[in-house]
């Protein structure tokens, strides 16, 4: 079966052109570092991406509890804070709601 990337399931995402196995996660963490770094931005790894993905699915889906489940959290109020949703979005989001 075909995953969403051209991949077979169980397939990795990132491959070691060495072996075949997974790169590991300092691998990536140094592959996304440096490229990060070429366009003059700091600290940027593997946790960010994680973040920057639950930020986009949120705003994207509103659905805090699939979120919560895909990051592993204990409480939609731990994911909340971790994908950095900020009050005015909170407010936001509030007011343009309407039974």
């Amino acid at each position: 079966m075909q995953g969403s990337v051209g991949k077979k399931n169980g397939d990795y995402l990132f491959a070691s052109s060495k072996r075949p196995q997974p790169i590991t996660w300092v691998r990536a963490y140094q592959i996304i570092n440096g490229a990060a770094r070429k366009i003059v931005l700091d600290e940027i790894g593997t946790h960010t991406l994680r973040k920057t993905f639950g930020y986009h699915f949120y705003q994207r889906t509103k659905d805090i509890v699939t979120l919560q489940m895909i990051l592993n959290h204990s409480h939609p109020s731990i994911t909340l804070l971790y994908i950095g949703l900020t009050q005015d979005l909170i407010d936001d989001v509030v007011s343009g709601f309407s039974l």
